[in-house]
């Protein structure tokens, strides 16, 4: 808190003074400190109104009412201790100690404020579901219940809990169903918008309908048919301290092969391996793309995103990758939908 000093008490101070600082604070709280800045104790409005019920004067010193055990962090502490420690106690301030001098007063709305991310998150939800009919005659893949939530609902909490608000839906197949479900996104504390594709452009072509006054944030584009325990806010902080024009998300495959393999020289045997196995980087329909990226896709184009980025690593732009062995899971067949059923009880992803 910028201002914290004005809003510190003295115990030698009256109560109606007390009043006056602890309204202009607008937390309910303030904390008393000697002339060396040693914390001493705190005075709510609501210990000064108890004292008051029971006769108190107002021109009586604030040491009369002082509460002497405050719950206080050291300041070295990160952020999201502060914040766990002000949960675990109901408060919505706490002082921040150095040698048990107050160096600074931490709100809770101001962590929380800090949390919030304006990047927009761009999710894919427009495919049919081919594969998962006839699941998907009467409803869009990404509205199917896992669980008792459609994959797209726990794909936006997942976001909304990391601190994500703003929202972009690309619809095309059975869009109704997804506007009439998430509308505006109040219910989730979101902003939701929506585009429409009239022909399937794929997830590359889907960014050419975008408006082009978005802002120049960092976009997190991911299909609607995924479920991650990714955390996101690692994957945008991986993009933006390389820099990158655009960062995919990938995750290690391993691959065997069940019979032995020959490897030769024309007639020449060289080498053989027994079953051997392989490994190789999957995409994970996440990604993160800069605005000159999405803004360099043309309007109605229709692309692939890894078609798009390979074009954009041979325009020499910086396209990076991110790799991620936690939970993941593309529900593209039936089997899939089956797992996300299974899985959705052990995993953390509500």
């Amino acid at each position: 808190m910028n201002n914290w000093q004005e809003l510190t008490l003295r115990p030698d101070m009256l109560i109606k003074d007390a009043m006056l600082i602890i309204d202009k604070g607008a937390l309910k709280t303030s904390f008393v400190v000697d002339e060396s800045g040693f914390l001493l104790g705190s005075v709510t409005d609501g210990d000064i109104r108890r004292a008051l019920l029971q006769g108190v004067d107002v021109d009586e010193l604030v040491l009369d009412v002082m509460n002497k055990h405050v719950t206080w962090l050291d300041q070295e502490c990160t952020s999201e201790q502060i914040k766990a420690k002000m949960i675990e106690f109901d408060i919505s301030c706490i002082p921040l100690l150095s040698n048990g001098k107050v160096v600074d007063i931490v709100c809770l709305k101001s962590l929380v404020d800090e949390d919030i991310k304006q990047n927009p998150v761009f999710i894919m939800a427009g495919g049919f579901g081919s594969r998962l009919r006839p699941l998907t005659d009467n409803c869009p893949k990404p509205m199917l219940p896992i669980g008792s939530k459609p994959m797209l609902e726990i794909l936006v909490e997942r976001f909304a809990k990391q601190g994500f608000i703003n929202f972009i839906f690309s619809t095309h197949y059975m869009p109704e169903v997804i506007t009439e479900y998430f509308g505006d996104g109040e219910k989730w504390g979101v902003n939701i918008t929506y585009v429409y594709e009239e022909l399937p452009l794929g997830t590359g072509g889907a960014l050419g309908l975008l408006p082009r006054d978005l802002s120049d944030l960092s976009i997190i584009m991911v299909n609607g048919d995924v479920l991650t325990d990714l955390d996101f806010n690692s994957l945008l902080d991986f993009h933006n301290k390389h820099n990158f024009d655009a960062t995919m998300c990938v995750r290690e495959q391993e691959y065997q092969i069940h019979y032995g393999v020959v490897e030769s020289d024309k007639n020449l045997v060289i080498r053989m391996r027994e079953k051997p196995t392989y490994y190789h980087d999957i995409n994970m329909g996440i990604y993160v793309v800069s605005s000159n990226c999405f803004r360099d896709v043309k309007a109605n184009l229709k692309v692939d995103m890894p078609s798009y980025l390979e074009e954009r690593v041979k325009g020499d732009k910086k396209v990076g990758l991110m790799k991620y062995q936690g939970y993941w899971l593309d529900i593209g067949r039936m089997e899939d939908y089956q797992k996300a059923q299974r899985d959705i009880e052990s995993v953390n992803l509500l």
